[in-house]
């Protein structure tokens, strides 16, 4: 504390500060300090209720899980005549999508890979996309009471990544990662790949990639608010193959077209700044941020990245 209040006081000289005490509100989000349980806790209820009273959405029924994932989306559910455009014309699709996109970059990766889909149809939204939109607003109606919770376990940086290869029409994979502190995920990605890989280990190795950059920018920063990181961070992937290929420097027939940029998480593996280690697939936290998944399995990953119910 004697700290915290030199710190003040020198700030306050060159800028005119108020002290109002330990925060409790942050660009819309609830901050829930629990001193008992050495935890923190990171929550958007008001705005989950604010906009799903923005979207006249406060009758629908909750949804255990938010995505279908025995119905995909495409472009072939674009309204293609008249009437059908004329029947989306009025929807607010790109607002919806917008207020969605602030969940999941705020405190629910849960719906990270939801919310990138449904926004691959901005442009010609159907009346089905539209329809996954609800289902996304329907399952934080269900779960608006989840917060994002840290601490409660002393656990350092570790990481998840996974990749999906041909479950989308534009035949891109979709990356997935998820990095961990203290039980509570501080870093997540759900993105469609730039380039079309010619199989899973591929796709899985390009996955890897850019969650080991992701790895050595936040040992960095968190070097440089703490202390440095002297252990490598574990990275947990769920393809033997890609794995394989991290560790050795061997090109093989099938992977010696992988572009040369791809394979700087063979140098972070060893200059020792990433340990990329195996797990099964049903621990596997990051395949939700990859595909749809039924009831079950959402609820697990959720609860793995740090979202529990508040009690």
């Amino acid at each position: 504390m004697e700290l915290i209040s030199k710190f003040k006081v020198e700030m306050n000289r060159k800028y005119k500060l108020t002290d109002l005490g330990h925060c409790t509100w942050l660009i819309g989000i609830k901050i829930t300090r629990d001193l008992a349980r050495q935890t923190i806790a990171l929550s958007q209820r008001a705005y989950f209720d604010a906009i799903l009273t923005c979207f006249n959405f406060d009758d629908l029924k909750p949804s255990a899980v938010p995505m279908d994932h025995n119905q995909p989306l495409s472009h072939s559910q674009c309204p293609t005549t008249l009437a059908d455009i004329a029947r989306m014309k009025n929807v607010p699709y790109r607002e919806a999508v917008g207020s969605l996109m602030y969940a999941a970059m705020g405190t629910r990766p849960d719906i990270t890979f939801g919310v990138s889909t449904v926004a691959q149809f901005m442009d010609n939204p159907g009346w089905v996309h539209w329809e996954a939109v609800k289902r996304i607003f329907r399952y934080l109606k269900g779960t608006k009471d989840y917060e994002l919770v840290y601490g409660g376990e002393k656990r350092d940086l570790l990481g998840f990544v996974d990749a999906d290869g041909a479950s989308q029409e534009h035949r891109h994979a979709i990356s997935g990662y998820v990095f961990m502190v203290d039980g509570g995920a501080v870093s997540w990605l759900s993105k469609k790949q730039e380039l079309v890989t010619l199989s899973t280990t591929e796709a899985e190795y390009v996955a890897a990639t850019h969650a080991a950059k992701e790895a050595v920018w936040l040992r960095h920063i968190m070097g440089e608010l703490f202390l440095p990181l002297n252990k490598p961070t574990t990275l947990y992937g769920d393809n033997q193959s890609a794995i394989s290929l991290a560790h050795g420097g061997q090109y093989h027939a099938r992977t010696k077209h992988i572009d040369i940029h791809y394979h700087f998480i063979r140098y972070i593996i060893k200059a020792s700044s990433i340990k990329l280690i195996y797990c099964p697939t049903d621990e596997q936290t990051a395949d939700m941020l990859t595909k749809a998944l039924p009831s079950a399995k959402a609820k697990h990953f959720a609860s793995a990245m740090g979202l529990k119910q508040v009690v």
